[in-house]
């Protein structure tokens, strides 16, 4: 019975740390840094923008390109918040009072600085008809709690690295309609660790580490229509069904648990990430200041449980509800060579008061974006970002049952003053 609570937990804790990486910029386990264009401006124009820099959003951005694009990007995140524990209690077994969880009260920006890369190009074909590939990394963290720290049984140690690969084609279909559809390929590879309570309060934890990979596939198509005066885009991204097999092994148990520490071989969990519908429209006030917008709406619900496969043949219930991101920006040519941008984002989180717990510290959040663009020649040039991003505070609040029914971890925290710097810089070339 044990065993199979482990991995119920394990494999809980392989898809659910993945929204730690929310602290750092995205919405949930989602990160939108795919472009540094998109950044200076919030992320608030880029399924009715043009160019390989608007490929992950719309493959009609590509439509009726009239020569080759690329453009390539680094985005360093630097992620700042602290996780308190306001009382959280443990009972290790039914005979037993409950008593506090101890260990690390605070634990600071458990969330690790990262770089995040991306890239992509597009190529005509004729007048009408492009082809493109971005490669994206659009899950990708490492989040690390201390030994001691409070929520060190549902949280320690994780790795995550996603390459999304994504072809696409668009064709202009007349002066005023442009369509695009690809597929995203994607490639998962995580692990994780984290703490498990023994029965007896002076015996030290047992850890468990499962380490897992697998390759997915979604889709993603759009259309844009566009005039002197506006372009109005439309895209969708569906959702991806992620299966990840691998290794799990327990250890550090003792007394009546000590038989179940083991490795598992080919233990398999699969859980979706979620679709996108993306409209955004910009509209040119003058020849020199183009107004953007954009709203997102995630459809998180599909998260709604962590699916085991054999022998196990069960479901972790996860209870996610759909969101938004909602964003509006602007691009102002200073001069032919130089353009400003700037906007402001504001998202809702996919997770439920309730439910939140330390593996997902996920909360609404304000993003606040600034850039520019530099044409060197007229071949190449130089993009810079900037982003402030703000989350309110929220409770972590979801309690755990583990070691077969026999322990109880009732969980009283919160984050707080989270909040992230996000600094990006790229360079595009037309070839």
């Amino acid at each position: 019975m044990f065993s199979r609570t482990t991995l119920l937990a394990s494999a809980s804790a392989a898809i659910a740390l993945f929204g730690s990486a929310s602290v750092a910029q995205a919405q949930a386990f989602y990160l939108q840094e795919q472009s540094t264009r998109a950044a200076g401006r919030a992320f608030s124009g880029e399924a009715a923008d043009t160019g390989a820099a608007s490929l992950w959003w719309n493959p009609a951005a590509i439509g009726g390109a009239t020569e080759g694009d690329a453009v390539l990007s680094a985005t360093l995140i630097l992620p700042k918040g602290d996780v308190r524990n306001n009382g959280t209690v443990i009972r290790r077994r039914p005979d037993q009072p409950f008593t506090p969880v101890g260990g690390e009260q605070v634990s600071s920006n458990p969330i690790n600085n990262g770089v995040l890369p991306a890239g992509a190009i597009a190529v005509p074909l004729n007048d009408r008809v492009a082809v493109g590939l971005a490669v994206t990394s659009p899950f990708s963290f490492t989040t690390d709690y201390n030994d001691d720290s409070w929520a060190r049984y549902s949280a320690d140690r994780t790795k995550l690295l996603t390459i999304d690969i994504q072809p696409s084609i668009a064709v202009a279909v007349t002066d005023w309609l442009r369509v695009g559809g690809g597929a995203n390929i994607e490639y998962t590879d995580a692990s994780l660790s984290n703490a498990l309570p023994n029965l007896l309060p002076g015996q030290a934890d047992g850890r468990q580490e499962l380490k897992g990979n697998g390759w997915d596939f979604g889709w993603t198509a759009g259309f844009q229509m566009h005039n002197e005066v506006a372009t109005i885009g439309f895209s969708y991204k569906s959702a991806i069904k992620h299966t990840l097999t691998g290794e799990l092994e327990v250890s550090g148990l003792q007394g009546p648990l000590a038989g179940q520490n083991r490795t598992i071989n080919d233990a398999e969990a699969s859980f979706y990430t979620p679709a996108q519908a993306i409209v955004a429209g910009r509209f040119n006030v003058s020849d020199k200041l183009t107004l953007n917008a954009q709203a997102i709406n995630y459809q998180w619900s599909k998260f709604d449980a962590i699916r085991l496969g054999a022998p196990l043949n069960t479901a972790i219930p996860e209870n996610y509800q759909d969101s938004w991101s909602l964003a509006g920006g602007f691009d102002y040519a200073v001069s032919p060579s130089f353009t400003f941008r700037a906007g402001v984002q504001h998202a809702t989180t996919p997770t439920r008061d309730g439910e939140r717990d330390a593996r997902v510290p996920d909360a609404d959040r304000w993003n606040y974006g600034v850039g520019a663009s530099y044409q060197v020649n007229q071949r190449f040039g130089l993009d810079l970002s900037a982003n402030y991003v703000d989350f309110e505070d929220a409770t972590i609040d979801r309690s755990t049952i583990g070691n077969g029914g026999a322990t109880t971890i009732t969980t009283n925290g919160t984050l707080e003053n989270a909040r992230a710097i996000v600094l990006s810089a790229g360079g595009h070339i037309r070839f």
